[in-house]
């Protein structure tokens, strides 16, 4: 039922070879059909090369049985082991005693290491300071970040004139800003007066400058002709480089070119300067300066799932770029990226190295992550490329840089395992298995060993003998290390300086990785710089250590896997690594199969579904309103009558359940939702129009509720509370169950809404008569059935599919005890108004409603992030999300350069069937919601100015599709409400001015979600101090709270509150009774009786 297969196969040679050859120039005309066969872009889109089946194997690999097998392959003989261990200590001598030589970073990272609060509060001012474009935040900045440090302790630590200077400066600007105090000028205004005494303003160019020296010791240069001519000195001395082009992943196209111009014109200069190459033997090729690349520099979507994509789009640029790289006799290295895209990088790379124009090129290489599990993996599939291409490939073996990064999202993602080692020392183990592989096979690798460890390094030079290899470092890092490995009379090995190169507005991401890199206290270079550190720690082998460590408690692992997180209270929801081929070729044909019958949906009562003969009304795909999902039988007055009553009749002896028995019912459902994950996820997608990756966040968010309100029903309703009060009697308080409660849910979140107002009323104690959104009744008769299996009794939960009439007819009737309600304002009023009308008991009225969420970006937040963040905010789900950024707030001073970056970003999203991967942004709902949209778009084009308007492509035509948009308009004024789908509307706001973007917002009423982009935490601090929004969002998106650690809800006219998924939510689907007793009335007070007792008997030393 795909439009786009998981693995599509277009039959089109002719195709494919028009594409090679016009990517690929004249050479191609020599090559032979079988060489054009394994190297077919649009047959095979990226998988060329040998199989990567075993990259699934290793992915999640427990770490403890993963390094058993790694500690075998590592193993180095006793007497390599002492060569290795002396060394190490030579070296180590050595580099303590000349570090005075190499005073920069080196001496500085001694000093503000992240240990320290002052290395932290630098590290924040080089993230950002150096883009801030105005001087008033710029001063905020500075007057806020250093004012938190003392740097007086510094002060004369370090034998560097380097640091001493730097700290002289910290020290004067820290005491300036920190007179805010109590009669004391504050440290804005003492800024500004400094500025103004000295007629330009010292402390911020000081600042500025500190932040440059610091930045140049790890940039080797601003542009590519000022590094090779730095380079000299070092050539001379026996150093190689391999030039690093600084900048992160393109966001737009626009970028992408740019940085392949970069690359280009570096490569080009780096020829010229090198001069031809004299021979086309590998070793020869290996001494000249090389260039490191990034993927996804080269295109904006180097994302799993856009293989088809990148075969037309990123390859013909990387294959300029290689073909220039081998006519000019350059090296190439792809550099590594974060494990979501290593099966990818490992395809672009099979497809690049198989190219035949490239036959005689050894130039192309790779760098390997050792705190991967998969790079042993990764190691063994690269042999077998180069067994079959016949070619030597450069391998870069490196640790890895995104080890905190790679934690939090499979944490978040709820992965059975990490795929990255949690401890160092399994890493360092890692790195010496892969060393023992690399040099297994000369023919197959030229190995590259990156790394500033002493042992690490000591443990290459042994293993690799009189063999071809080289060592690799980072400028600005370890040279005290490698200045005794360079040369004849040092180890005589070869070292290559990884040298980045560009401006300093472009280091920043660079340089925060190498100072939490190099600044952790596990780091080597950390620990080398301190010399309390003992030589026999630091040359320590990293498999006697484990090894040891396996016998003892002190070898379990440090942080809890990623469905742990949360025990023992409950498990995280599981997640599947969709960025993965295997994983993904195993969800689809369940889902095909979920989807093979027509579905038929009706209401359940009783336990029993009513369907009618004939099925009922089709419910149509909103991808393609051609194709049908199933049929749903509404519900009729009488199947209201019975609901209810079933419901009230059994709500006294559900109320009286054990909440034992409750939670376990929740947690038994939540574990058949997570068995029947492909079915969910498949009626998430056809029936909702969500794509894969947003349906699966729905079926965890909806196991996720079970769980959590199972949990949380054991926390208060478990007993009576005691409470405290005078002598002579008790008071408790307890928790009850109300009664029946309606529970009206959205068609937005049809799953996840759904269980959750369900599953909280069903943990309080209540039964439960939901009516479902028109649009999406087959998730919640799903979810229901599931219930049902679970062993919830039939009559605590009746489902009633239908119009909006049978909510209407459920709220008027007086045996509603209480409504959960999330959906439009005006549906929320006309709830609240029929409540009002009845002559009953006053029920409560819990309900989420719409938003006008706002994000907001000043001049020190980073333009990829405030975009990265914005476009998911704005156009995952369609933008159909209570929480979607509707508004986008940037600080005039960089709203030129944000908006065409949000231009060029929003043109990149891939508009399509969402069950297929590679889509970005889905369909709406209806037809409804698509001319509701339309309509908006035609106003804004009359009135504002269109940023960005999508085009929509031919395949989806037949669907309710609204293409992603943005327009810049002159205030909120314009917005009269909420636009539910993907448009985003940009407002520029005057340095200063914050205080009126809140009042602004406020003034709307909505008050759901606010993210906020900024490095000051007093901004932060005072836009959640004023603004009045349920939930505010800090430089990330703005969508996706998790349950149990972001609770959800508005407040004004985004709601009533409490928050779902937060610990006071369950409280209000209960009533509280108290009790309390006066134990005098039956014969006295014998508690106070008997303490009176015990103190009289007590010895005087204790009265």
């Amino acid at each position: 039922m795909r439009l786009v297969a998981h693995n599509m196969i277009i039959n089109n040679e002719s195709l494919s070879r028009l594409f090679v050859a016009e990517t690929q120039g004249d050479d191609m005309a020599a090559v032979s059909g079988t060489e054009l066969d394994d190297f077919d872009p649009f047959i095979r889109g990226l998988d060329a090369g040998p199989p990567r089946d075993e990259f699934g194997d290793y992915h999640l690999m427990d770490e403890g049985r993963l390094v058993s097998g790694l500690i075998e392959r590592a193993v180095y003989s006793e007497a390599e082991r002492r060569r290795t261990a002396e060394v190490a200590r030579q070296l180590i001598h050595a580099a303590r005693t000349n570090r005075h030589e190499y005073a920069g970073v080196d001496a500085f990272m001694r000093e503000y290491d992240l240990s320290t609060e002052e290395g932290v509060i630098l590290m924040c001012l080089a993230e950002s300071l150096l883009r801030v474009p105005d001087a008033e935040t710029a001063d905020q900045l500075i007057a806020e970040k250093i004012g938190q440090g003392e740097w007086d302790r510094h002060l004369g630590h370090s034998d560097s004139l380097f640091v001493n200077a730097s700290t002289w400066g910290l020290l004067l600007t820290g005491r300036i800003v920190k007179m805010n105090v109590p009669g004391k000028i504050g440290a804005i205004d003492a800024l500004k007066r400094l500025v103004v005494r000295s007629g330009e303003p010292v402390i911020r160019q000081a600042m500025r400058q500190a932040i440059r020296i610091l930045g140049d010791q790890f940039v080797f240069g601003s542009s590519i002709q000022e590094a090779l001519k730095r380079a000299e000195a070092y050539e001379k001395r026996g150093y190689m480089f391999s030039y690093d082009m600084l900048g992160e992943a393109a966001r737009t196209h626009a970028d992408a070119d740019r940085y392949a111009t970069r690359y280009m014109d570096a490569l080009l200069a780096i020829a010229r300067s090198t001069g031809p190459l004299m021979t086309q033997h590998p070793d020869a090729l290996m001494r000249r300066p090389g260039l490191s690349i990034k993927l996804s520099a080269l295109h904006p979507r180097v994302e799993p799932g856009k293989e088809f994509r990148l075969a037309s789009e990123l390859m013909p640029t990387l294959n300029k770029l290689l073909s220039a790289a081998a006519a000019q006799g350059v090296p190439i290295t792809i550099d590594a990226e974060e494990q979501d895209r290593m099966d990818l990088q490992a395809a672009v790379f099979a497809h690049a190295y198989m190219n035949p124009a490239l036959n005689n090129w050894h130039g192309l290489g790779i760098a390997v992550q050792a705190y991967s599990k998969r790079a042993i993996p990764m190691l063994r599939w690269l042999r077998r490329l180069a067994e079959r291409k016949g070619k030597r490939i450069p391998v870069r073996l490196v640790k890895g840089a995104y080890w905190d990064s790679e934690i939090k999202w499979a944490q978040e993602r709820g992965l059975e395992n990490y795929p990255v080692f949690t401890r160092k020392l399994h890493t360092d183990v890692s790195y010496l298995a892969c060393i023992r592989l690399l040099q297994s096979d000369r023919k197959a690798f030229f190995p590259q060993y990156a790394s500033h460890n002493a042992h690490t390094l000591a443990s290459a030079y042994i293993a690799a003998g009189n063999s071809a290899y080289e060592f690799q470092r980072l400028h600005g890092m370890g040279e005290a290390l490698y200045e005794e490995v360079v040369g004849s009379d040092k180890l005589a090995a070869p070292c290559r300086i990884y040298a980045p190169v560009g401006g300093h507005e472009e280091l920043l991401p660079y340089l925060v990785r190498r100072l939490l890199e190099n600044g952790a206290n596990t780091s080597f270079v950390n620990r080398l710089a301190h010399d309390d550190r003992p030589v026999t720690d630091l040359i320590r082998d990293p498999i006697e250590t484990v090894e040891k460590q396996r016998t003892t408690e002190q070898g379990s692992l440090p942080i809890p896997r990623p469905r742990d997180i949360f025990l023992p209270e409950r498990r995280a929801s599981a997640g599947l690594a969709l960025a993965e081929p295997h994983v993904r070729a195993v969800l689809y044909p369940a889902m095909d199969e979920a989807l093979a019958e027509p579905i038929t949906a009706g209401p359940i009562l009783m336990g029993e579904a009513r369907i009618e003969p004939e099925g009922g009304e089709f419910t149509l795909c909103p991808h393609d309103r051609r194709e049908r999902i199933g049929k749903v039988t509404s519900s009729s007055p009488g199947d209201v009558k019975t609901a209810l009553a079933a419901a009230s009749l059994f709500a006294p002896e559900w109320e009286l359940t054990p909440v034992d028995e409750r939670a376990a019912i929740l947690e038994r459902a939540a574990d058949l939702y997570e068995r029947d994950r492909a079915r969910l996820m498949a009626i998430i997608i056809r029936e909702g129009g969500k794509t894969l990756t947003a349906a699966q966040d729905e079926v965890r968010e909806a196991v996720d509720f079970l769980r959590y309100y199972a949990s949380e029903a054991r926390r208060l309703f478990s007993g009576p509370v005691e409470l405290p009060g005078p002598t002579g009697e008790t008071n408790t308080l307890e928790l009850r169950g109300r009664g029946v409660f309606a529970s009206i849910s959205p068609w937005n979140f049809p799953l996840a809404i759904f269980t959750g107002q369900a599953a909280a009323a069903i943990a309080a104690g209540n039964t439960v008569v939901a009516k479902p959104a028109e649009q999406t009744p087959l998730a919640a008769f799903a979810a229901t059935e599931l219930m049902l299996e679970a062993g919830l009794p039939a009559s605590v939960l009746q489902l009633l599919p239908g119009p909006g009439v049978i909510g209407a007819s459920l709220i008027c009737d007086d045996r509603i005890a209480g409504v959960v309600f999330t959906g439009s304002n005006e549906t929320a009023w006309s709830i609240q108004r029929a409540l009002a009308d009845r002559r009953g008991p006053i029920v409560p009225f819990i309900a989420e409603t719409a938003g006008l969420n706002a994000m907001i970006a000043d001049s020190t937040a980073l333009p990829e992030q405030i975009i990265r963040d914005a476009v998911s905010s704005a156009y995952d789900s369609a933008g159909q999300r209570c929480s979607a950024a509707r508004i986008l707030f940037v600080q005039e001073e960089i709203a030129a350069p944000t908006i065409s970056m949000l231009a060029g970003a929003v043109t990149a999203l891939e508009i399509g069937d969402p069950m297929d991967f590679a889509t970005d942004v889905g369909p709406v709902i209806d037809e409804v919601s698509q001319d509701q949209l339309d309509a908006h778009k035609l106003a804004m084009n009359r009135t504002t100015r269109e940023i960005v308007d999508c085009p929509l492509p031919e395949s989806c035509r037949n669907g309710s599709y609204v293409t992603p948009a943005a327009y810049e308009i002159e205030s909120l004024n314009v917005l009269t409400r909420e636009t539910f789908g993907p448009i985003l509307h940009v407002i520029r706001y005057a340095s200063g001015h914050l205080d009126g973007v809140i009042d602004a917002i406020n003034a709307k009423g909505s008050g759901l979600t606010l993210g906020l982009h900024s490095r000051m935490l007093s901004a932060a601090d005072y836009v959640a101090r004023r603004a009045r929004v349920g939930n505010v969002y800090v430089n990330r998106n703005q969508v996706g709270a998790v349950v149990g650690v972001q609770p959800f809800g508005g407040e004004g006219l985004s709601g009533t509150g409490p928050k779902a998924g937060g610990p006071n939510y369950l409280s209000r689907f209960a009533t509280e009774r108290v009790r309390t007793t006066d134990i005098t009335a039956t014969g006295g007070n014998l508690e106070l009786l008997r303490e009176t007792a015990e103190g009289a008997n007590k010895p005087d030393s204790e009265t």
